[in-house]
C-alpha cells in the first residue's frame, strides 16, 4: 500500500519558487507551466496519488517481467528530492519557453507525451542491450526516476535549432552540435548516481525526432488532433487574431501569445537518496 505523501517544503522547493517570480509566470508558455507546477504539486505532495514515488521508478525488469506500463510515464514526472526536482524544472522553463513558442502549445503538448514514452521505451531497450552484451542482471534492477531524460531530448532540439554555434556546458564551450553529448558525461562525472542510460536515451529520442521518424509522427498526431495542416502552415494564419502571415509578430505580441506557431527564434544534478525496500539500484533522470 502506498504511503500517505505529507506537505514538503524544501530548499528546492523556494528556490523554484523564486525563479517562477524572477523571470515571472506570465512570461512562461502554458502547458509548459503547467508541467512545471504539476510535476511540483505531485512532489510536495498537495496531489497525492495512489502510489508511492519509488513504486514507480523505471526499470527494465519492472517493464519486461512485471508488465507494470504505467511507469512508462508515471517514472518521469516524480523526483527523488527537492533539489532534483528543481533542476530539472528550472531546465525545463528554459527549454519550453523556447520550443512551445516554437511549435505551438498543442503540438509541444504532443512532443512531451511522445519523448515521454519513447524516451522510456528506448530506456529499457538499453539496459535490456546491456544486460545481454555484458551477461549480467544488474541492468535489469537499475530504477531511474524524474524527467532528465526528456529534458536531453528536448536539449537536442534546442542545440540542433542553434546550428553551427557555440554552446556553454558547465562553463565549458562546445559547438552547440556536440553541446548534449558534452553534458551527457560532465553530468555523468559530476553526478555519479544520475542515470546516465537514462540521459542517453533522451539524447537517441531527440535525434530520431531532428532525423524524421518521431518528427512524423507528432507531426500526424497535432494533424489528427487539430483537424488541420499541422505540417507547413504557421498557426498563426489560421486566426484572425493573430498577425497577418506576411507581418512579423512584434515581441511584445510573442510574449503574450504562446500557442502560435512562430518561426522566427528559437543542470541539473541529483542528490543521492536511500534504498528502496524492493531490490532495485535507485539513480536519478
Amino acid at each position: 500500500m502506498a504511503r500517505q505523501r505529507r506537505p514538503v517544503l524544501g530548499i528546492g522547493i523556494m528556490l523554484l519558487a523564486h525563479k517562477l517570480y524572477s523571470i515571472g509566470m506570465n512570461t512562461i508558455p502554458p502547458v509548459t507551466l503547467l508541467a512545471v507546477i504539476g510535476q511540483t504539486l505531485l512532489y510536495m505532495g498537495i496531489i497525492n496519488p495512489p502510489w508511492d514515488r519509488y513504486d514507480m521508478c523505471l526499470s527494465g525488469e519492472a517493464i519486461l517481467r512485471d508488465k507494470d506500463y504505467r511507469r512508462l510515464f508515471l517514472s518521469a514526472v516524480e523526483h527523488a528530492d527537492d533539489i532534483h526536482l528543481y533542476y530539472n524544472m528550472a531546465s525545463l522553463i528554459l527549454k519550453g519557453r523556447s520550443l512551445e513558442r516554437r511549435y505551438g502549445s498543442l503540438k509541444f503538448l504532443i512532443l512531451l507525451v511522445v519523448f515521454t514514452a519513447a524516451t522510456s521505451l528506448t530506456y529499457v531497450g538499453l539496459v535490456w542491450g546491456a544486460t545481454e552484451a555484458f551477461h549480467t542482471y544488474s541492468y535489469m534492477k537499475q530504477c531511474a526516476i524524474g524527467f532528465s531524460g526528456v529534458l536531453f531530448a528536448l536539449k537536442a532540439l534546442t542545440t540542433h535549432y542553434e546550428g553551427s554555434g557555440f554552446h556553454y556546458v558547465h562553463g565549458i564551450m562546445v559547438p552547440s552540435k556536440y553541446a548534449v553529448w558534452a553534458e551527457l558525461f560532465v553530468i555523468h562525472i559530476l553526478v555519479p548516481r544520475s542515470s546516465f542510460i537514462g540521459h542517453l536515451a533522451g539524447i537517441l529520442v531527440g535525434s530520431a525526432y531532428i532525423l524524421g521518424p518521431l518528427k512524423l509522427l507528432v507531426n500526424s498526431v497535432h494533424s489528427i488532433i487539430s483537424g488541420l495542416n499541422a505540417f507547413n502552415e504557421p498557426a498563426y494564419t489560421r486566426s484572425t487574431a493573430g498577425p497577418r502571415p506576411h507581418q512579423r509578430p512584434s515581441p511584445e505580441y510573442s510574449r503574450q501569445q504562446y500557442g502560435w506557431n512562430f518561426d522566427y527564434g528559437s543542470q541539473y544534478q541529483g542528490e543521492q537518496y536511500s534504498q528502496m525496500n524492493e531490490p532495485y539500484e535507485a539513480v536519478t533522470r
